[in-house]
C-alpha cells in the first residue's frame, strides 16, 4: 500500500509535467505546478516516514509494463524509504521556495515541465525493484535534468555545461548497464531478488564495484568524474540547483548502497580501499576547488564534491569493517555516512536558495559586484550564516555530529587487522581534518564577502528582501539543521532499520541515554551532547551580554575615528573573494591548480593602473577530459566529409561493411 501510493504520486508527477506544457505561459501555471508538486512529495514523504519509523517490511509492486518477459517490479524496503524522505523533504523545500522565487524566472515554459518530472523520476529510482526499471528512472532523471539545465540556453556557459553533463550522464548509465549485465549473469535475472541470489564470482563482483563506481560516482561527483558538477549546478535555476546538488547526488549514493551492500553479497578487504582512496582525494580537492571560485553557486557546487567525499569515507570504512565480520564498527561508520546524506541535504538546500534569494534581489552570482547584503536582507543573511555553519561542521549544528560520528569510526581502524588500511585509514582521517578546516575558511570568505562590509556594486547596495515563500523554506531548513544538530540520537536511532538491513548490525539505541547525550562505541570512549552544547552557548552568550551592558563603563570618551582599516571610504578598500583565497591558493595552487601569478607595474611617470591577473587550471580536465575531447573533434572533423558523399559511395561503404562483418563470423572460433 506504501509503495503503491508513491507510484501514484509519481504518476501524477509525470501527469502535471504533460499538463505544465500548455500552462507554462499562464498566470497561474508557477503556482500550480509548484504548489501540486509540494503536496505531491509530502504524501511521498508521509509514506517513506511510515514505511521507515513504522518497522514494517519490505513492500512490492509488479506491473505489467517494462520487458515483456520481466514487468516492471517496485519495492520500498528500510533503506528506499529513507532516500524517499530524503528526496521529497528536498523536494518540498524546493517547491515551497520556488513558489516565491518561479515568478522571477524568464523562461517558465522551459523549467515548469520539467521540474515535477524530475521529481517522479528520482522517486521511481529510489522505488525501482529491478534493472531495466531502475536504469529507465536514471535515465529519465537525468534527461529531465538536463533539460532544467539547459533552461537558460542563451547563455554560452550553460549550452557548454549541458553538453559535457549530457556526455557523463550517458557514460555513467552505460557503466550501470554493464554492472547489471554483469549481476544478472547468463540466465539474466533482472530483478533484483533473482540478482541477491546470483552470486558472482570475486572477479565478477570487483568488476562491478567500479562499474558502480564509474556510474553512481559520475553522479555523484566522485573525483575525476566530477567535471560536470560545478558547470551544470550553477547553471540550472537555484531551486533545481538545490535538488540537484542536495538531493540528486544523493539518489547516486542510494544506487552505489543498492548494488554494493544489497545486490553484490559479501565485500573483499581491499574494496574498501579503493572507495576510502577516491573519497579522501575527493574530500580534499572539493574544498580547495571551492576555495577558488567567486561564483557563489559553483563555490557551492564544488563544496557538493566535498561533501560527497565525506559521505563516500564512511561508506568506504563500512566497507572495511563489514569484510572482517566488525558488525558493531560497520555500523558505526554507515550511521555516519547515512547521517551526512541527510544533513548535507538540509544545508546544501538551505545554501542553494540563499544563493537562489540573493540572485533574484541582485541579479549578481560573483561575489566580488556583492556585500553589506545584510542590512538589506537580514533574513536571509541569518538563515545562509546557519547553512555556513552546518556545513563547517560547526556545533551544535547537524554537519558536526555527522562528521564527528566518522571520525569515531576512523579512530576505530587500528583494529582491522590488514596493514594497508592501518595506513590509508588515517591518512583520509588527516584528509577529512584538512578539509573540515578548508571548510570553514571558504564559508567564511563566503558570507563575509557576501553579506557583511559595504555594498561593491549597484545592485547590491539596491537589494531587498526576498519573499516570505522563499524564506520560510529556508528558516523550515535552518531550524531542521539545528534540531538534528541538537537532538542527533532521534536521527541515528531512526537510520537503525536502514544500517540493519545492510549490515546485519546496528548501533546501540540513542535515545534511551542521559541528556539525550550521543553514545556512538562505549561512554568512556566518546559521547557528545548537543543539546547542552546549545544550552551552553546561549547561557554564556547571554551572561556575557548582559555583563557587558551592565558592567560597562557609561562615561563618554573621545578619540580618533576607528577607521577599521580602510582609511578611503571607496568599497573597492576591502577584502575580496580573492583576497581571502590567496594565502590558500600560494599554499596549494601551483601543485594543485598550476596557478600562476602575473603582476604588470608600469614604472614612475607611467600613467597606466597596475595590474594583477591569476590564471588557474584543472589539471583533471587538462590531462583527462581534454585530450579525449580533443581527439574526438579531431576525428569527427576527419569524418565529416562522409555525409556529403553521393548514394553510390554510400552503398559501396555498406556493402564493404557487410563483408567485413560476415568474414568476422566466418572467422570467429
Amino acid at each position: 500500500m506504501i509503495a503503491t501510493i508513491v507510484l501514484v504520486c509519481a504518476l501524477l508527477l509525470l501527469l502535471l509535467a504533460i499538463a505544465a506544457v500548455a500552462l507554462a505561459r499562464s498566470a497561474i501555471a508557477n503556482a500550480l505546478v509548484y504548489g501540486a508538486t509540494l503536496v505531491l512529495a509530502l504524501v511521498c514523504l508521509g509514506a517513506g516516514a511510515t514505511q521507515l519509523f513504522g518497522g514494517a517490511a519490505p513492500v512490492t509492486v509488479a506491473l505489467p509494463l517494462g520487458l515483456p518477459w520481466m514487468g516492471a517490479h517496485f519495492r520500498m524496503d528500510a533503506l528506499s524509504a529513507f532516500f524517499i524522505v530524503v528526496v521529497d523533504l528536498g523536494v518540498a523545500a524546493a517547491s515551497l521556495f520556488a513558489v516565491g522565487y518561479g515568478r522571477h524566472e524568464q523562461a517558465p515554459a522551459r523549467v515548469l515541465p520539467f521540474y515535477p518530472a524530475f521529481v517522479a523520476a528520482m522517486n521511481l529510482v529510489v522505488l525501482a525493484g529491478d534493472a531495466f526499471t531502475f536504469l529507465l528512472s536514471w535515465e529519465f532523471m537525468s534527461l529531465s535534468s538536463w533539460a532544467l539545465v539547459m533552461a537558460h540556453h542563451h547563455v554560452p556557459e550553460n549550452v557548454r555545461a549541458g553538453q559535457v553533463y549530457l556526455v557523463m550522464a550517458s557514460f555513467g548509465t552505460l557503466a550501470l548497464l554493464l554492472a547489471f549485465g554483469l549481476l544478472a549473469g547468463p540466465d539474466g535475472g533482472y530483478t533484483f531478488a533473482e540478482i541477491r541470489n546470483s552470486h558472482p564470482s570475486p572477479a565478477q563482483a570487483a568488476l562491478v564495484l567500479c562499474l558502480v563506481l564509474t556510474g553512481a560516482g559520475s553522479k555523484a561527483g566522485l573525483l575525476p568524474l566530477h567535471v560536470w558538477l560545478p558547470l551544470a549546478h550553477p547553471a540550472a535555476p537555484s531551486h533545481v540547483s538545490a535538488l540537484m546538488s542536495g538531493v540528486m547526488t544523493k539518489v547516486a549514493v542510494y544506487g552505489f548502497l543498492r548494488n554494493v551492500f544489497d545486490l553484490v553479497g559479501e565485500p573483499a578487504w581491499w574494496w574498501s580501499m579503493v572507495v576510502l582512496a577516491l573519497a579522501g582525494v575527493t574530500c580534499a580537492m572539493g574544498v580547495l576547488y571551492a576555495l577558488m571560485q567567486h561564483d557563489l553557486k559553483r563555490l557551492l557546487a564544488y563544496h557538493t564534491v566535498e561533501n560527497i567525499g565525506i559521505i563516500f569515507i564512511g561508506l568506504g570504512l563500512a566497507l572495511a569493517f563489514k569484510s572482517y565480520g566488525m558488525g558493531w564498527a560497520a555500523a558505526l561508520a554507515l550511521t555516519a555516512g547515512l547521517l551526512h546524506v541527510f544533513n548535507h541535504s538540509l544545508f546544501k538546500s538551505l545554501l542553494f536558495f540563499g544563493a537562489g534569494a540573493v540572485l533574484s534581489a541582485t541579479n549578481e552570482r560573483d561575489m566580488e559586484h556583492l556585500g553589506g547584503l545584510i542590512h538589506r536582507m537580514p533574513q536571509t543573511a541569518f538563515a545562509f550564516l546557519v547553512g555556513c555553519a552546518a556545513i563547517s561542521a560547526l556545533p551544535p549544528l547537524n554537519g558536526f555530529v555527522s562528521e564527528w560520528l566518522t571520525f569515531q569510526a576512523i579512530l576505530i581502524s587500528p583494529q582491522l587487522p590488514s596493514w594497508g588500511l592501518k595506513f590509508l585509514v588515517p591518512a583520509v582521517g588527516a584528509l577529512l581534518a584538512l578539509s573540515a578546516a578548508l571548510a570553514a575558511a571558504c564559508f567564511v570568505k563566503a558570507f563575509g564577502v557576501t553579506f557583511l562590509g559595504r555594498a561593491r556594486g549597484a545592485a547590491a547596495g539596491a537589494a531587498h528582501e526576498t519573499d516570505w515563500f522563499s524564506l520560510t523554506a529556508m528558516f523550515s531548513f535552518a531550524t531542521l539543521c539545528l534540531f538534528a544538530g541538537i537532538l542527533p540520537g532521534l536521527f541515528i536511532d531512526a537510520l537503525a532499520p536502514v544500517v540493519q538491513s545492510l549490515i546485519g548490525d546496528r548501533m546501540p539505541v540513542q535515545t534511551g541515554v542521559a541528556w539525550l547525550s550521543i553514545v556512538p562505541i562505549a561512554e568512556g570512549r566518546s559521547s557528545y551532547d548537543g543539546l547542552l552544547v546549545f544550552l551552553f552557548m546561549i547561557i554564556s552568550g547571554a551572561i556575557a551580554a548582559i555583563a557587558i551592558h551592565r558592567l560597562a563603563s557609561d562615561k563618554l570618551r573621545r578619540g580618533p575615528a576607528w577607521d577599521c582599516g580602510y582609511p578611503d571610504a571607496s568599497p573597492l578598500t576591502q577584502y575580496t573573494a580573492g583576497s581571502f583565497a590567496q594565502p590558500i591558493r600560494r599554499v596549494f595552487g601551483t601543485v594543485v591548480f598550476r596557478a600562476r601569478e602575473t603582476v604588470e607595474m608600469p614604472p614612475p611617470g607611467d600613467p597606466r593602473p597596475a595590474r594583477f591577473r591569476v590564471a588557474l587550471h584543472d589539471p583533471i580536465w587538462d590531462a583527462l577530459y581534454a585530450p579525449v575531447t580533443d581527439a574526438i573533434t579531431a576525428t569527427a572533423e576527419r569524418l565529416n566529409h562522409l555525409q556529403f558523399l553521393t548514394i553510390r559511395q554510400f552503398l559501396s561503404l555498406v556493402f564493404a561493411a557487410l563483408v567485413i562483418l560476415l568474414l568476422v563470423l566466418a572467422l570467429w572460433p
